[in-house]
């Protein structure tokens, strides 16, 4: 399997923004904020499971494996909206994230 990357998850974003126009808040800098509060709630989410099951819960076989992935999916899928509505691109979270990694590599 190749790996996934986030101009993959972008497009579907897109996709499923484009789907739901009529249903959903859409994708603007006015309604980041609420992505951001969404996404929070969808890593809450994760902290039940985890908080729950343990880090077992992340166990290859263990049941709670496929609904923690689930949540963390959400998570992504809210994370994508954020970078859409704010309109920033793979490119530009990868240079920004690669100076970042390179400062904290230097940091301590």
């Amino acid at each position: 399997m190749s790996d996934f990357s986030i101009n993959e998850m972008l497009y579907m974003q897109r996709t499923l923004q484009e789907k739901y126009k009529d249903k959903w808040e859409g994708i603007s800098p006015e309604v980041g904020k609420n992505k951001l509060l969404w996404m929070i709630s969808e890593v809450g989410e994760v902290i039940d499971i985890v908080k729950k099951h343990g880090s077992e819960a992340s166990n290859v076989g263990n049941p709670e494996r496929e609904h923690l992935i689930e949540e963390l999916a959400d998570v992504l899928m809210f994370y994508n909206d954020v970078l859409l509505c704010y309109g920033i691109t793979a490119e530009e979270l990868k240079e920004i994230y690669t100076n970042k990694f390179q400062k904290n590599m230097k940091r301590w």
